[in-house]
């Protein structure tokens, strides 16, 4: 699924295989059905996880990625559970945005119960900006990008969020994606019990369809943002 120099409009980052389908897969499908090109990026291999392998794991990482209509899904080799901010870990992830050239990256929330997600998304938001620093790592082989916004999504937690997605009609893609995932959520394939074996996937759907009482739909995803957002299309809706 990795294809050379494509320019994506979405490029959305993760710790792990399944950080990514957990807290935006319903976007992720929707976009993707209307034509949008969408990569995903897994910071590690998640060698650390109690349950599964890394060959398994990305089985299921490419399979998830087949059901939401990803083009490009692609595995650093940063460690499980040492994402710390270093510069060689932020070079690398310049490099993935550079190539890819999105017009908009996601990563995880910073405040999340699991360290790694809340290391993603401070070495990502290094990374989008160093990306654009023309003198940043110049060797002449992938030039500067500056993509138009990031975003960040949830994985554990459960925050006010900034803005919401409609991702009504393409929840049941998002569940579908989750469940690729048999060595985290499955009870009887999964050896040791964790979080994510017990009602793990009901409770990220019972919290899109909280988020999208609050809009008005039947789920949405929520996004926290450090920019402002300007709104300048159907901001009253069609007249009637």
């Amino acid at each position: 699924m990795n294809m050379e120099a494509m320019k994506l409009d979405i490029l959305a980052f993760g710790a792990h295989a399944d950080d990514v389908e957990i807290g935006m897969g319903g976007t992720i499908a929707k976009f993707a059905a209307e034509g949008k090109l969408i990569g995903i990026c897994d910071l590690t291999k998640a060698e650390m996880s109690s349950n599964g392998t890394v060959e398994t794991r990305q089985q299921e990482a490419l399979k998830a990625a087949e059901i939401l209509g990803a083009e490009v899904r692609e595995t650093l080799d940063l460690p499980d559970r040492g994402l710390f901010l270093k510069e060689e870990y932020i070079r690398k992830i310049v490099k993935v945005i550079r190539q890819y050239r999105p017009s908009i990256v996601f990563a995880p929330y910073f405040d999340d119960r699991h360290p790694d997600h809340g290391s993603c998304a401070r070495l990502v938001e290094e990374a989008v900006f160093s990306a654009a620093v023309r003198k940043y790592d110049e060797d002449g082989s992938l030039k500067p990008h500056r993509p138009s916004a990031l975003h960040f999504y949830m994985i554990n937690g459960f925050h006010k969020p900034n803005f919401a997605i409609d991702v009504s009609e393409v929840m049941h893609k998002k569940i579908d994606a989750l469940n690729a995932y048999e060595s985290q959520f499955m009870k009887g394939v999964s050896t040791f019990d964790t979080p994510l074996v017990n009602g793990y996937i009901e409770s990220v759907e019972a919290r899109e369809r909280l988020f999208g009482k609050e809009v008005g739909v039947e789920f949405a995803e929520g996004f926290m943002s450090k920019k402002t957002m300007l709104i300048h299309k159907d901001l009253l809706g069609e007249r009637k």
